[in-house]
């Protein structure tokens, strides 16, 4: 289905592109041209078939007994488990180390007094030969 859209949008495609202009110009104008004829096809001789060759014989010999498939599949022998169980040793454990006190107060402590921040900027000293002359008013 792909396949023949593709081939009808290619052909589409084919006739939007042809200049089709000069040949329907002035088509009575012209004569028509002569149609060279096609060379003759020469027949071919059948061909005579050959007969196939006949399938060999396959020998037929006697197939072996299948072997009977016992009914009842032998148990493996399971180990019985002893009924009590040994008992595992208990061990000592030492004691935990007890944990330092932590005081409940905290020590206050002095900061040093925070230097005092500027209100205003210093004075930059102007040099002379940069600024520009006073403005005279007219």
């Amino acid at each position: 289905m792909a396949s023949s859209k593709c081939f009808v949008l290619v052909v589409a495609l084919i006739f939007s592109t042809m200049n089709v202009s000069f040949g329907a110009r002035h088509p009575l104008q012209t004569t028509m041209p002569t149609i060279p004829s096609l060379p003759t096809i020469p027949t071919l001789p059948n061909p005579t078939s050959l007969p196939l060759p006949t399938m060999p014989t396959l020998p037929t010999g006697a197939l072996p007994p299948i072997p009977a498939i016992p009914t009842t599949l032998p148990q493996p022998m399971i180990p019985t488990l002893p009924i009590a169980q040994p008992t595992l040793p208990t061990a000592t454990l030492p004691p935990l180390p007890t944990m330092p006190t932590v005081p409940t107060t905290v020590p206050e402590l002095t900061l040093p007094p925070m230097p005092s921040i500027p209100t205003s900027l210093p004075k930059i000293p102007s040099i002379p030969f940069l600024t520009p002359p006073p403005a005279s008013s007219p």
